[in-house]
Order: structure tokens, then C-alpha cells, then sequence
């Protein structure tokens, strides 16, 4: 069962306004243009990385991953939002400001990446 967009919008209202996009049977969940969320089947996976995946895997989180026809699991960026966020509010907000903290980290790895490509030509 997926999410509706009321649901997710209040999910994420601690950052303002987001966007909702259909992408690969779920959703993408963009906030000022860089995706910081994903729904699949009905649960919402936080954009996470380097820096903020140790904080989920302590709360609990799990990462997401998918499994590719040789039987591997291919793991993503993203993991599911700690139970403890579900009641409050708070908790909620700071896990979404990660995601996103996430995400701008990401858009400027890849900015730099295409800076030094362009330097290189």
C-alpha cells in the first residue's frame, strides 16, 4: 500500500515544502530539488551516506537493497525511519534534516565530480 501525499507532506514538514514524483513503482521525495526520500511499497526510505548512515544503523534502521536476477542484493542509500520517529514529531524531524543533509552532500560530490571531469578535458 503506498503513502498519500498528505501522509508524506506532514512526514516531512519540519523542511518545508517537498515534492512527489512516481519513479520505478514508488516515489521520489524531493526538498528544494534533490531527492531525499524514496516510497516503496508503502515505506518511507531516508536518503542516508557515509556520514549519516551510522546514526541509522545504531537507531535500528535498516538499509535498503534489492536483489538483481544473479541473486545479489544491490544495498541503496537508503535506509527506513527508526521506529522511535514514528510518535514524535521531533525525532521525525531530525531524521528527515539527515536525509536531506544527505542529499546536498551527494549534489555536491557530484558537482565537484563533473568539475573535475570538465578541468581534465
Amino acid at each position: 500500500m503506498t503513502m498519500d501525499k498528505d501522509a508524506i507532506e506532514e512526514m516531512f514538514c519540519s523542511l518545508g515544502s517537498v515534492s512527489i514524483k512516481r519513479m520505478f513503482g514508488g516515489k521520489g521525495i524531493y526538498h528544494q530539488g534533490l531527492i531525499v526520500a524514496l516510497e516503496v511499497d508503502g515505506q518511507i526510505l531516508l536518503k542516508a551516506d557515509a556520514i549519516s548512515a551510522p546514526a541509522f544503523a545504531v537507531a535500528g534502521a535498516q538499509q535498503w537493497g534489492y536483489d538483481v536476477k544473479d541473486r545479489k542484493t544491490v544495498m541503496m542509500p537508503y535506509w527506513n525511519i527508526p521506529e522511535d520517529a514514528y510518535d514524535d514529531p521531533d525525532e521525525m524531524a531530525k531524521w528527515v534534516r539527515l536525509a536531506y543533509e544527505a542529499a546536498v552532500r551527494s549534489e555536491a560530490a557530484k558537482k565537484g565530480s563533473r568539475s573535475a571531469k570538465k578541468a581534465k578535458n
